[in-house]
């Protein structure tokens, strides 16, 4: 993916609505971002504010920048597994605009998962998803993108202060975490915790208290050797899963 061009379309190319994704538990829309030539046509998923759900748990119109908090704390962490994401205004008022990643759907976890070769990729998915507190990991939510990546879209039910881990990802109990990934975890909640300017973008997308556990859950998970097996009694999976 061309990260910083696609970023750069996404925020400020004119939007075309191409139609609404079904299946979809919020207002999702397909469009497509012109950014003047015929190379620069990129397709785009926006989930505008307007659109979502109220929800019992969730602040109400807070899951378009919860979408966006995800992609940058993806970047924080340089592990790059959620495609560019922005809150920016659209046909039907502000939302999240991400980049579509073209994709067989037909190739999800519960596939992915039995080939070998994805479990390191797959892994770290599943540290980002206990990082971020996600609480709608569902199958088709991991993406193989066509450049090989694994890559992770939906994220607008994360960054809950208490525990929501709910998630299909559970096959990796028992994975060895990487010193790597804990000194990616390790910096970035220093880098919460000390209000560092590069996590400005995050302190504006959600709560202080969001921020402050966020930090917590990263000094915690960095302390760990391998990820946690699946505790039945706590339902940690999604419905549907797919």
């Amino acid at each position: 993916m061309r990260t910083d061009v696609d970023r750069a379309l996404l925020e400020t190319a004119p939007l075309t609505v191409r139609g609404r994704i079904p299946n979809s538990s919020n207002h999702t829309l397909l469009v497509t971002l012109d950014g003047g030539g015929d190379d620069e046509q990129v397709a785009a998923v926006y989930k505008p504010r307007a659109g979502e759900r109220p929800l019992w748990d969730f602040p109400t119109g807070t899951l378009c920048q919860r979408e966006v908090a995800a992609a940058v704390v993806s970047d924080l962490l340089g592990w790059g597994l959620v495609p560019p994401t922005v809150l920016r205004d659209g046909p039907l008022g502000e939302g999240s605009l991400q980049l579509f990643v073209p994709h067989d759907p037909r190739r999800h976890y519960f596939v992915l998962v039995d080939d070998e070769r994805h479990h390191p990729a797959l892994a770290r998915l599943a540290l980002f998803d206990l990082l971020v507190n996600n609480a709608d990991r569902k199958a088709s939510h991991v993406i193989l993108a066509p450049d090989g990546r694994i890559v992770g879209c939906d994220h607008g039910l994360c960054f809950h202060p208490e525990p929501k881990l709910r998630t299909v990802v559970w096959e990796l109990g028992g994975y060895a975490i990487p010193a790597a990934w804990r000194d990616d975890l390790r910096r970035l909640a220093a880098t919460l915790a000390a209000l560092d300017d590069a996590a400005a973008d995050l302190r504006d997308l959600l709560t202080p208290r969001e921020v402050a556990v966020l930090a917590e859950r990263a000094a915690a998970l960095a302390s760990l050797d391998a990820l946690p097996d699946v505790e039945e009694d706590l339902r940690p999976y999604p419905w549907p899963p797919l």
